[in-house]
């Protein structure tokens, strides 16, 4: 898409997403599942805001970000763009808390309990979020390890402005995404274990195979924009 002309970024987003919503419904029938319980969540970590504008008016209302510092300038040059919903799916330093509970609605990556703690100090509403888990037991990786989230899932729970939606993981790189099946299905046990209805895992390599395996919130950027651009 770094190529395209401006009169051409709609219509090229708006090819990706049909194609992207078709795929999400082909998945969701291979599993008994409605397209209406997935929330497809565009990521444009390295993308201007004239492309979140573009995919706003394709229909898409949820949108993530990677950096508190790059979503601050596109949320101040988009200014009031309408119903959207912002998900910070990065992960999130202590000091950036303030910042980030200006701008994001959903918060995807609370790793530890001390940022669950700085959360909760400044929150001055309660904060959906989604615990992290590091289901593969990456070293590269943040999150909890699966033998510490009852602890965790107990400790931010008790915490009175937060709210916990659900389990959140990114699955290791796989040249066949059905290498990562067992991942997404771990956690789905885990985050049903507990009762949680949101599930956050999914992205454009493995979408399908995780909305099979029960995510209900899958973060796609390539699969809408394109590759990434550095800004």
């Amino acid at each position: 898409m770094n190529n395209l002309e401006p009169r051409d970024i709609y219509k090229y987003i708006s090819d990706n997403i049909i194609d992207l919503r078709n795929r999400v419904e082909a998945a969701c029938k291979r599993c008994n599942r409605s397209a209406a319980e997935i929330k497809v969540i565009g990521v444009t970590k390295n993308f201007p805001a004239t492309v979140i504008q573009a995919a706003y008016e394709c229909g898409l209302r949820h949108f993530g970000e990677n950096r508190v510092q790059e979503a601050e300038i596109k949320y101040r040059d988009l200014g009031d763009i309408g119903p959207v919903t912002w998900h910070m799916v990065g992960h999130l330093q202590s000091n950036k808390v303030k910042a980030a509970l200006e701008i994001f609605n959903v918060i995807h990556s609370v790793d530890s309990i001390k940022l669950a703690r700085v959360i909760n100090e400044y929150a001055g509403k309660v904060v959906p979020l989604f615990i992290e888990v590091n289901v593969g037991g990456e070293a590269t990786k943040y999150g909890f390890t699966v033998d510490q989230v009852p602890d965790a899932v107990k400790s931010i729970s008790a915490l009175g402005n937060l709210q916990v939606l659900g389990l959140m993981t990114v699955a290791p790189p796989a040249d066949n995404p059905e290498e990562v099946r067992p991942i997404f299905r771990k956690l789905r046990q885990l985050n049903s274990s507990f009762g949680f209805k949101e599930l956050s895992m999914g992205m454009t390599d493995d979408f399908e195979v995780a909305i099979e395996e029960g995510a209900t919130m899958i973060r796609i950027g390539r699969a809408i924009f394109g590759e990434r651009r550095q800004l």
